[in-house]
C-alpha cells in the first residue's frame, strides 16, 4: 500500500475525531443515555472477540449515530458463513487493521548490505456490518450479553481495584498517580457526589498506573503542558472509558480541560489517536485481567 492511501486513512479517521472534539463531543463518552444498546466493547459476532484500539471508537460512534440495538458485528463473508446475509442496500462501517510489511526493494537492500530489513507500517480497511443490518442469522448472535444489574457494578469495580494490588492511598482533595513512587492518590468516597464517580476516577488513575516501567512501560517524561503529558492523559482517558464500559459504568470525561491540548496533538499528528487508542486497549486489557482474576478467586472460594 502506498504512502498516500495510508496517510489519507489516518487523516480521514483523525479528522472525524477532531470534528467531534471541536463540537464539544468526546468520541469515547458518546451520549450512551440516548443509545439503543447497552454499554460494553464492540465484538465480532462470529469469533466472540472484542475489537480494540481505534476500532472501538469507530464502532461506538456507528452504534450511537445509527441507533443500532447491539454491539455485535460481522463481515459480509462471516454473515454468509453463519447462514445469514447482509440485507440489500445496507452500508457497512469501515474499520482498520494495523500491520507491518517489508517492501521488496527493502528486502533487496537488506540482503545486499547484510542487514536487518526494516518493516513499514500500514493500515488495511475492512467493512463490517452490525448484526441489525443482517437477516437469517442464528438468534443468539443478535442478542448482546445482558447488562449487569446496577447492584453488581460497584462491587465489580471495587474487586478490580483491589485485585490490581496497586498502592492506592485515600485522602486529600486531589486524585493523581505519582510515577516516581508508584502510588495512586484518591479522595475518600464521600467526597464524590456519586459513588460511581470514585470508581471512574480510580480507573483513570489506574490507567496511568499501568504505564509504570514494571508494567506496560509508557513515557512519563513529559511535564504539565507538554505534548508528551497530553498524550499520556489521552491514553488514561481512553483506558478509563474502555474499562468503565466493560464494567457497565458509563464513561465520562475526567479532564475536559485537556481537550484543547488533545486537539493540538491530533492536528499535528494524524496517527496520535491511533497510538493512544492502541495503548489504551492494552492498558484496559491489563486492568480487566484483574477483574477476571478476582472473579475466579471468588468462584474458587464459593466452590470450596
Amino acid at each position: 500500500m502506498g504512502e498516500q492511501p495510508r496517510a489519507s486513512l489516518y487523516s480521514e479517521i483523525t479528522d472525524r475525531i477532531i470534528a467531534d472534539l471541536e463540537r464539544g463531543e468526546v468520541p469515547w463518552v458518546k451520549p450512551w443515555g440516548s443509545a439503543k444498546t447497552g454499554l460494553g466493547l464492540p465484538k465480532n459476532a462470529s469469533t466472540g472477540s472484542s475489537y480494540s484500539g481505534i476500532n472501538i471508537l469507530i464502532l461506538w460512534g456507528a452504534v450511537i449515530d445509527r441507533s443500532y440495538p447491539g454491539q455485535n458485528w460481522l463481515t459480509f463473508r462471516q454473515a454468509l458463513s453463519l447462514g445469514g446475509n447482509v440485507r440489500k442496500g445496507e452500508h457497512g462501517t469501515t474499520i482498520v487493521h494495523a500491520d507491518r510489511f517489508v517492501p521488496k526493494d527493502e528486502k533487496e537492500r537488506a540482503k545486499a548490505e547484510d542487514a536487518e530489513p526494516q518493516a513499514v507500517p500500514y493500515l488495511k480497511r475492512f467493512t463490517v456490518f452490525n448484526v441489525a443490518q443482517c437477516e437469517g442469522l442464528p438468534e443468539h448472535l443478535c442478542r448482546d450479553a445482558e447488562p449487569l444489574p446496577e447492584r453488581e457494578i460497584i462491587p465489580q469495580a471495587e474487586a478490580l481495584t483491589r485485585a490490581s494490588g496497586a498502592d492506592i492511598r485515600i485522602g486529600g482533595d486531589r486524585a493523581f498517580y505519582m510515577p516516581s513512587a508508584d502510588f495512586v492518590q484518591l479522595p475518600p468516597q464521600p467526597a464524590f457526589f456519586e459513588q460511581v464517580n470514585y470508581y471512574r476516577t480510580a480507573l483513570h488513575e489506574l490507567g496511568h498506573w499501568t504505564g509504570h516501567p514494571t508494567r506496560l512501560a509508557r513515557d512519563f517524561s513529559g511535564s504539565f503542558g507538554t505534548k508528551t503529558y497530553a498524550r499520556e492523559e489521552l491514553v488514561a482517558e481512553l483506558t478509563a472509558a474502555f474499562t468503565c464500559s466493560s464494567l457497565g459504568i458509563e464513561p465520562t470525561v475526567r479532564h475536559a480541560d485537556y481537550i484543547a491540548s488533545w486537539l493540538k496533538v491530533l492536528r499535528e499528528d494524524n496517527r496520535a489517536i491511533f497510538r493512544a487508542a492502541s495503548l489504551a486497549s492494552k492498558a484496559a486489557d491489563f486492568l480487566l485481567a484483574f477483574q477476571a482474576e478476582a472473579a475466579s478467586e471468588a468462584q474458587t472460594g464459593i466452590a470450596a
